[in-house]
């Protein structure tokens, strides 16, 4: 519809940010105004000097063309005030992963762990063959073979400074690796009487260098150790079944999740038990932060700057801590063997803000988007779906898996969703169509660990037929 075409082509309008707030009062909109017209208008009430990109959404359906389109398209009555939202575009684009760059043979079984360094710069991978592998990028081969597992490698973790790598194994032993030379730091830290399931650092923007990290294990115990000191600090203990998985929040406190049913949330100076998260009717599986891809990545970002001292490192993470919070709580999300996600605002209330339901088998993975606007989650169900990161509202079904799905991973922009399943493919989703962008066939057998690098260009994954594949856009 063209703006000449008088009164009949406007639209009352209010302006809202993520949380629901206003922006100004209503206003009327031609129905012709257009996305870049209404980044103009935001940008001007906000009174940004340095213009921002933002993207529109009516109804968590991003806006790409003229309102008229959007209105013609959902046959939307436009008797009473529209409401459309806008959130802040990251300011880089990520390319669409399309190809396998490298397939790395080496494991001698299943890869069950991937992770880039919060730089994006190394790679590392856990197997069952007892050794952790560190990847040289630019070569696309072998760096060093990590040996000093007695069983199983569960999972590895990079210090969010980048400067150490830590694995916990099935013997329940936890490894310190130098990310630079492949030699394992110190002897064995031990505590756990049964394999470990997760770790998680303590983000940067609270102590640098990094220091204190938590694991938490089947024996139903969550430890704080020290990399330097290489001796447990505490023991978080009020479990009564299997501890799957932990957050280190960036306010300072730790989320376990259980098998028990309960996330439990401790302070970390001496190890008590600050609040009870109860609801979900089985084993928690899967937990994630609103604040996840910043506290994974502290001070590093897509410009590749490097930092050459701790408190310089400290001070970015925090400004970038900061400013992707704002002045709101951090979220949590738990998934569930009973098929259920509940979302949690810890800080407000131990009752959850929302029960999410939908996915019809087991849900395996939670996941936040880096600007924490929106929730995917990987089910048994074969499905992904994808919901609001603050009202926890539905958004969509991403159909394609004939398997169980293992994993998802965000690019940093928060523009695709990469997914893993038991039908040995990798699939890339666009969140802004909703649909598939990209199959990824080439494993041979189920593909049960990936990660997309923080600066956007690298994907890798491992699976069941031991071979460590790279992919890029």
């Amino acid at each position: 519809m063209e703006s000449g075409e008088g009164d009949q082509g406007g639209l009352l309008c209010i302006l809202k940010d993520a949380e629901g707030i206003a922006l100004g009062n209503h206003m009327f909109l031609p129905q012709s105004v257009t996305p870049q017209q209404l980044q103009h208008i935001v940008n001007q009430l906000l009174n940004n000097h340095e213009k921002l990109p933002y993207s529109f959404y009516i109804s968590d359906m991003e806006l790409v063309g003229p309102l008229s389109h959007y209105l013609e398209s959902n046959k939307v009555s436009v008797e009473k005030a529209l409401i459309i939202v806008y959130q802040p575009q990251a300011i880089f684009r990520v390319r669409p992963i399309y190809r396998c760059s490298s397939t790395i043979t080496g494991h001698q079984d299943a890869v069950v762990s991937v992770a880039f360094s919060p730089d994006g710069q190394q790679l590392a991978s856990g197997s069952g063959d007892t050794t952790v592998r560190l990847w040289d990028l630019n070569t696309q081969t072998p760096l060093y073979i990590c040996k000093g597992h007695t069983s199983h490698v569960l999972c590895v973790s990079w210090s969010p400074d980048g400067k150490h790598l830590v694995s916990g194994g099935k013997s329940g032993e936890i490894l310190s690796w130098d990310p630079l030379t492949g030699k394992q730091l110190g002897s064995t830290i031990k505590g756990h009487k049964s394999w470990v399931n997760a770790i998680a650092w303590e983000p940067v923007h609270i102590t640098a260098p990094c220091r204190r990290f938590v694991s938490v294990s089947k024996d139903g115990v969550a430890r704080i150790w020290d990399i330097v000191l290489r001796k447990p600090l505490l023991s978080l203990s009020g479990h009564t079944d299997s501890v799957t998985c932990v957050k280190w929040s960036g306010d300072g406190v730790i989320y376990t999740g259980s098998v028990d049913r309960t996330i439990k949330v401790w302070e970390t100076s001496e190890g008590k038990l600050i609040r009870e998260l109860k609801g979900h009717g089985h084993r928690i599986n899967s937990i994630s932060l609103s604040t996840d891809f910043i506290l994974h990545t502290g001070a590093f970002d897509h410009t590749g700057k490097q930092y050459s001292s701790a408190e310089e490192m400290k001070k970015v993470a925090l400004e970038r801590y900061n400013k992707m919070k704002g002045n709101k709580p951090e979220l949590l999300v738990s998934g569930s063997d009973d098929r259920t996600m509940f979302l949690w605002e810890p800080f407000v209330s131990k009752q959850p803000k929302t029960r999410i339901t939908g996915h019809q088998q087991v849900i395996n993975q939670v996941c936040f988007s880096p600007d924490g606007q929106w929730i995917a989650t990987a089910s048994y169900d074969k499905s992904v779906k994808i919901w609001n990161g603050i009202t926890g509202n539905f958004v969509a079904t991403l159909r394609g898996h004939v398997g169980k799905v293992y994993q998802i991973s965000w690019s940093a922009d928060s523009r695709f969703l990469l997914s893993c399943s038991a039908d040995t493919t990798l699939k890339v989703w666009d969140l802004r169509t909703r649909k598939l962008k990209q199959d990824l066939p080439g494993h041979a057998d189920e593909v049960y660990a990936i990660d997309w690098s923080s600066v956007g260009e690298k994907v890798a994954s491992g699976g069941k037929d031991k071979t460590l594949k790279l992919w890029m856009g």
